[in-house]
């Protein structure tokens, strides 16, 4: 049987699964939805069904389907239900939750449908606009939006907005919450610019960009939670829609707004949707510590022959290395009166949960992507700050460096599309061990400074790129797991 509102009724007598209730399918739709994929529905869309079943936000997601590719029938034939199977480790003890999610109430396509989703904007209930539309989804593009169906999103979305503006005669009240989760630094405020400079473009009223610009709230925010979709999770029923997500989740919304909070009232539901007037702290936890370390132990656990990040969980050795890394050189080196040394351990107990969470199969490979601009932008700033406020090498980053080195000696950076493999080749090819660490480390072209002055630090990443060489990654890393335990 197929997942539908009529099979609802036969799933009620299985305790481990969460249903919605009949009258969910009633409630108004208050959020517009530029986006269908998987990171929408597995995090917002949670937020959303999680508080409706509690009572607090009741509301629906009118989703917009920007693309011409595909249809919209697994929606249409399931009545827009789907599952949300939770797995992942929380405090060390697995976690496996499931749930229907009925907080999307129709799925329109933008080509096809694009005067009923205008029709969105005449509604007093519609109240907020969410969007992931990929990174090169929030761009200008110099289009007149009144003339058909606006290219891209920020054309469709002032379409929307002035269509609204149109309808309420300019109230205040009928202003949007619009929260953009694509993976961009400021991206409410990104979302903003565009949509303010497009709506010069197409000449449309000063009142209008009054409106849009004192009426309309444009949040920027962060999301972090890990969702890779389709799963082979048998729930005793079909459900094409059917998607994955491990049990961390965090929504950051940045606005000191009382109104923005009134709004987004399905925050009160979970732990994981955070309203502040500053997400920086949590950009930062996330970029230094969960990206910081994934970047640093991927070429060691590569080169070690561990393929997936919770198999480098189960070797001791690199489970202490990472330990190591969060605790004893990230978390030193970004504490400070914004980011609080209780949140920060917090936050790295949460890192390596994540990391050990048996139902991913995180690649290391993948994680290599790009493997000399991730270091540059996620780990230089680290290496600066913990030299600055210890002035001594940060052994483990050290470390990773030097991986990082011999990985990019092998040929791995051609294999996983590093536009600096092609230098590291010609590097090791030209010059000895000693002399590709420090031209490299001296490459302020790659970090943004010359590391090659640091005090030690080129001696410690020679020292210890020797070391891999010569004792073979496993048996050093070993070696480095036993004083971090001793330490």
């Amino acid at each position: 049987m197929k997942l539908s509102k009529g099979v609802l009724p036969l799933l009620h007598d299985r305790d481990a699964l969460q249903l919605p209730a009949a009258d969910c399918f009633s409630l108004p739709e208050r959020v517009l939805q530029f986006g269908t994929g998987v990171l929408l529905r597995g995090l917002p869309d949670f937020f959303i069904d999680k508080a409706n079943k509690q009572g607090i936000f009741n509301g629906r997601v009118v989703v917009v389907k920007s693309t011409s590719r595909g249809t919209t029938a697994e929606f249409d034939n399931q009545d827009n239900l789907y599952t949300q199977c939770i797995r992942g480790v929380e405090g060390g003890k697995k976690v496996q939750q499931d749930i229907v999610n009925a907080s999307i109430s129709r799925v329109l396509t933008a080509s096809t449908q694009w005067e009923q989703i205008l029709a969105c904007a005449a509604s007093e209930d519609m109240q907020v606009v969410i969007s992931n539309t990929t990174e090169v989804g929030i761009a200008y593009v110099e289009e007149n939006v009144l003339q058909g169906v606006p290219s891209s999103f920020p054309g469709k979305l002032l379409a929307f907005l002035y269509k609204r503006y149109q309808h309420f005669n300019g109230s205040a009240g009928s202003g949007m919450v619009i929260v953009p989760t694509e993976l961009l630094p400021d991206n409410g405020l990104l979302l903003k610019n565009i949509v303010e400079q497009l709506a010069a473009y197409n000449q449309l009223p000063a009142a209008f960009i009054q409106w849009l610009t004192t009426h309309n709230h444009f949040c920027n925010s962060l999301v972090d939670s890990i969702i890779p979709g389709a799963a082979d999770i048998d729930c005793g029923y079909e459900d094409q829609l059917l998607i994955m997500s491990e049990a961390y989740r965090l929504w950051a919304i940045e606005s000191g707004s009382e109104r923005v909070r009134e709004i987004l009232s399905f925050a009160a539901a979970d732990s994981g949707v955070v309203i502040t007037p500053d997400i920086n702290v949590f950009r930062e936890l996330k970029l230094r510590q969960l990206n910081g370390a994934h970047t640093l132990s991927c070429g060691i656990a590569a080169l070690a022959g561990i393929e997936t990040v919770k198999a480098a969980m189960n070797n001791e050795a690199m489970a202490a290395y990472i330990e190591g890394l969060l605790l004893h050189e990230i978390i030193p080196a970004i504490t400070d009166s914004n980011i609080r040394q209780d949140a920060a351990v917090r936050f790295a107990a949460a890192v390596q949960d994540r990391f050990r969470n048996p139902y991913i199969d995180h690649k290391w490979l993948s994680i290599c992507g790009n493997f000399t601009s991730k270091l540059k932008t996620r780990v230089v700033p680290i290496l600066l700050r913990y030299e600055q406020r210890m002035q001594q090498v940060p052994a483990l980053i050290a470390l990773g460096f030097a991986a990082h080195l011999l990985f990019m000696k092998q040929d791995h950076g051609l294999a996983v599309d590093d536009s600096f493999a092609s230098y590291y080749k010609k590097l090791w090819q030209e010059h000895e061990l000693p002399e590709v660490v420090k031209i490299s480390l001296a490459n302020s072209e790659h970090w943004g400074s010359d590391l090659s002055v640091l005090p030690g630090f080129s001696r410690t990443v020679t020292n210890m790129l020797q070391a891999l060489i010569r004792e073979g990654v496993n048996a050093y890393l070993e070696r480095v797991a036993a004083e971090i335990i001793i330490s």
